[in-house]
């Protein structure tokens, strides 16, 4: 396993311009695949997850083209022909890495249009629940079935479902919002009605928020009661709009702003505003809360820290912004009291558990570290170990958040540094430019 090595830094003053996100990325392609029309996708993320996303497209027998465009602007321009709400190939054995993204809202849609189809993916991804999906996917008379553990991928799709279809399904709220995204997206192909009820508490609502305003830009519109009933009307299907831009990704985002508030410099970044559709610019307003100064502007924030204002423990309920949530827990280790993450138990479920790799990792540094099912409380110590290595988990967040303790005065080790392929892949080239070791 490879290592790179950050030494103790602090930033100029920057500019960043955004990947784009991928959550948009790759809900845009998959409507724009299902829609009756073609369309065009600007700024669209270019990563390992989106690109597995593309891959299984065209495997399925979309057309989608690369766009000639300025390479001084990030991501690609894709043009895509739209088949209608049915994929041309009607089996398929698909490769899906570990890309929840691409993976939960596959297997809702072809599990609803019927057919042949084999999904599988990482060692991880076979390790990432899936049973709530299925069980609801399931009611509505799709066929799935476990090829290894009951309630995991892999899984085997086939063409003819059950005769029991019930149109008032209930679907488990608290383990991962992708769940209710992926049958809120399969269900239009049916042009039928159905009502939805949420069982429990519903994390990571801001993800199908974003759900909900993608479906209404692709001409299908569900009535949605305080994310506990969604109602779909009959007879709705997608129609793309002629040129969709997908906005900078805010959970990307994160580390820069957490950096402008490290460091005290001023970090601008492009390609997201306070008019962002995605849930966790909210993580601008905690950043707000506990010492930065913010500066709001079209298409861009920018973060600072005026020099007598020192960083501010906290204690949060970070279910509604649950990836960038992941920066706090570095932005601690900047406190002189303990700090609390709360509402976090879908970080067990993700790329790694990662409560426990948070954990263990920042015990690493000497940082005093209880986690529970659903948090986790960080005490600083009073001087961070220099020089260690962070195991990465091939998580592209674990990465990308411990970069930021070389702005802590102690110099790190990132192993396994290009799993930010993930989402972000020019990840630490981006970092470096903004960062001047001390």
């Amino acid at each position: 396993m490879n290592s790179l090595f950050l030494p103790a830094s602090t930033c100029v003053p920057s500019v960043i311009t955004l990947p784009g996100s991928k959550s948009i990325s790759n809900r845009c392609l998959l409507l724009a695949a299902l829609a009756d029309n073609p369309s065009e996708i600007l700024h669209f993320l270019d990563s390992d997850d989106t690109q597995y996303m593309l891959s299984a497209l065209k495997t399925l027998g979309v057309q989608i083209t690369s766009l000639p465009h300025d390479d001084s602007e990030p991501g690609m321009h894709l043009q895509v022909q739209g088949c209608r709400g049915r994929f041309p190939a009607r089996q398929a054995d698909l490769f899906l890495g570990n890309a929840g993204t691409a993976f939960r809202p596959l297997t809702a849609v072809l599990a609803i249009m019927g057919g042949e189809y084999f999904l599988h993916g990482s060692a991880r991804m076979h390790e990432r629940p899936i049973g709530d999906l299925v069980e609801v996917l399931q009611q509505a008379g799709a066929s799935i079935s476990y090829q290894q553990q009951s309630g995991y991928p892999p899984l085997q799709i086939s063409e003819h479902g059950t005769e029991q279809r019930h149109h008032h399904l209930h679907i488990k709220g608290n383990v991962s919002s992708q769940f209710l995204t992926a049958i809120l997206m399969a269900l239009p192909l049916t042009g039928e009605e159905y009502h939805i009820d949420v069982i429990g508490e519903l994390i990571s609502k801001p993800y199908i928020a974003i759900t909900l305003n993608l479906l209404a830009k692709f001409g299908v519109e569900v009535k949605n009661e305080d994310f506990r009933h969604f109602h779909l009307p009959a007879n709705q299907h997608y129609h793309a709009p002629e040129k969709i831009y997908v906005e900078g990704d805010a959970s990307s985002a994160s580390y820069f702003l957490a950096a402008g508030l490290l460091s005290g410099t001023p970090i601008r970044v492009n390609g997201i505003d306070a008019h962002s559709i995605q849930g966790d610019i909210a993580f601008v307003d905690e950043l707000a809360k506990i010492g930065a100064l913010v500066e709001w502007g079209e298409q861009y924030i920018e973060i600072s820290r005026p020099a007598n204002q020192e960083i501010q423990p906290f204690d949060i309920d970070a279910n509604h912004i649950p990836d960038a949530a992941m920066t706090l827990a570095i932005i601690s280790l900047a406190c002189k009291q303990t700090c609390r993450i709360r509402n976090i138990a879908s970080w067990r479920v993700k790329e790694t558990d990662r409560i426990a790799a948070m954990a263990t990792e920042l015990r690493k540094l000497g940082a005093q570290v209880t986690e529970t099912e659903s948090s986790i409380s960080i005490t600083a110590p009073a001087q961070l170990n220099n020089q260690v290595h962070i195991h990465t988990y091939d998580d592209h967040r674990m990465a990308m958040c411990f970069s930021l303790v070389s702005l802590l005065n102690t110099a790190v080790y990132i192993d396994d540094p290009q799993c930010v392929n993930k989402t972000f892949p020019d990840y630490f080239k981006v970092f470096a430019r903004m960062c001047t070791p001390v």
